[in-house]
């Protein structure tokens, strides 16, 4: 969440982000919240010095024999009022965190000024977009001959937007995982296997609620979510922490399968890999100071299309516009494949930096030093990567037109040794 004393003490300053976003918020009753709250509060303390000056006068009174009927019962409607007051006070503080939870982030003044995905910039590219010597096909035509996908079993088992990766499919998707999670480790994350139900206070605190609930599956009976990504149990670990200051940047890597219901989502591209409601991701996460986060964004972005390169897959890195950030994001990079069969370029991960909006959300701070008060942390996630879109890539880049389909030679000590997908 943003911090309260930047809404009020410049409120022109967040309207104006808020507008950059394309976001809809009345900050004027936020605002009138927020001085109600602090009115009251200053309301209580008062009485309550009155209340303790009375005290002593009453002692003082009968000490001295005299009547203090008078100071007890004003005394009285005070104690009604402070208890009236700790009521409207325990509302408006229900009402103002209410408000503070559904206020997206601002942009940060170097993301490009844009009202939609047309005015995102394209800030590097790598390996172009190449022209096979043959009409490519489509990835879920390869993935069906070949017999690694299978799309009707995944419909059958869990309705639309759910694939089966059967045989040499599934040792891919593996392959991709044990692959990633390797050069991550050797990128100085630390490996960790993270549950896949996530605590409603936990996707609170990464910016999933209440913003995103429809997009979330729920497990109603023991009110747990089926996580959307690694990024929420792993900010989460550092949950109401104090991290020291010495170990930043903390940096996180984890498999996780991921469950999202893509509300709102059909009538988009849902044929084969493109949208799914469940896959298989590995996420990279880091705690920073803010002096280093936008550095740490810039290398953690080239840490996920090292995974790319390796991969020898086409890519390219977009800066999103204003417009195009999610609800957290302070700045993001979109990195792309190229998919020939399908002609298009896929999203196969966002990094991107919050600042400090989700560590006030789950009150994670740094102290620099023993004696020094605790700042909050920086937060940023990327994929690293997501695995149906790059297999999706690597089945329709490297198709041969014998229709079996190259092992990136990166994968190939992962994959048992096999070069080739084969039918």
């Amino acid at each position: 969440m943003l911090d309260r004393k930047l809404i009020r003490k410049d409120p022109d300053r967040v309207r104006e982000g808020l507008k950059r976003k394309g976001a809809q918020f009345d900050i004027e009753s936020f605002l009138a919240e927020d001085e109600r709250q602090r009115a009251l509060i200053q309301e209580c303390e008062r009485l309550k010095h009155e209340r303790n000056e009375a005290s002593n006068e009453i002692s003082r009174l009968k000490k001295e024999g005299k009547d203090a009927g008078s100071i007890l019962a004003r005394m009285k409607e005070t104690a009604d009022r402070i208890k009236q007051i700790d009521r409207e006070l325990k509302e408006t503080c229900e009402r103002l965190d209410d408000l503070a939870l559904c206020i997206p982030n601002i942009p940060h003044e170097s993301v490009p000024l844009g009202t939609c995905p047309e005015h995102n910039v394209v800030r590097r590219s790598w390996g172009g977009t190449p022209e096979l010597p043959f009409e490519p096909v489509p990835h879920w035509e390869i993935g069906e001959r070949l017999g690694v996908l299978d799309l009707a079993a995944g419909s059958a088992l869990g309705g639309r937007g759910f694939v089966v990766l059967r045989g040499d499919g599934a040792l891919l998707s593996r392959a991709l995982i044990n692959f990633m999670l390797d050069l991550h480790r050797r990128q100085g994350y630390e490996e960790v296997s993270v549950p896949f139900l996530a605590l409603r206070e936990c996707m609170v605190g990464t910016g999933q609620l209440p913003k995103l609930a429809e997009d979330m599956y729920l497990c109603e009976r023991d009110d747990l979510f089926l996580i959307p990504t690694a990024e929420v149990p792993l900010t989460n670990l550092y949950r109401e922490t104090i991290i020291d200051g010495a170990r930043l940047p903390a940096k996180l890597t984890a498999w996780s399968a991921c469950f999202r219901r893509e509300a709102g989502s059909y009538g988009q591209e849902t044929r084969g890999l493109v949208r799914v409601h469940q896959f298989d991701k590995v996420e990279m996460v880091k705690f920073v100071a803010p002096e280093t986060s936008y550095d740490e964004l810039e290398s953690l972005t080239s840490d996920a299309t090292a995974v790319l390169e390796a991969l020898e897959l086409p890519h390219r890195v977009i800066e999103l516009c204003t417009m195009d950030l999610s609800f957290g994001a302070a700045k993001c990079y979109d990195i792309e494949t190229w998919a020939p069969g399908m002609q298009r370029w896929l999203e196969v991960s966002s990094c991107s930096n919050f600042e400090d909006f989700q560590a006030r959300r789950a009150n994670i701070r740094f102290r620099r030093a023993k004696q020094e008060r605790p700042e909050f942390v920086h937060t940023l996630n990327g994929s690293g990567l997501a695995l149906p879109r790059v297999i999706a890539t690597i089945l329709e880049l490297n198709q041969t037109p014998t229709g079996k389909v190259r092992v990136p030679k990166a994968l190939v000590p992962y994959a048992g040794g096999r070069e080739y997908l084969e039918a």
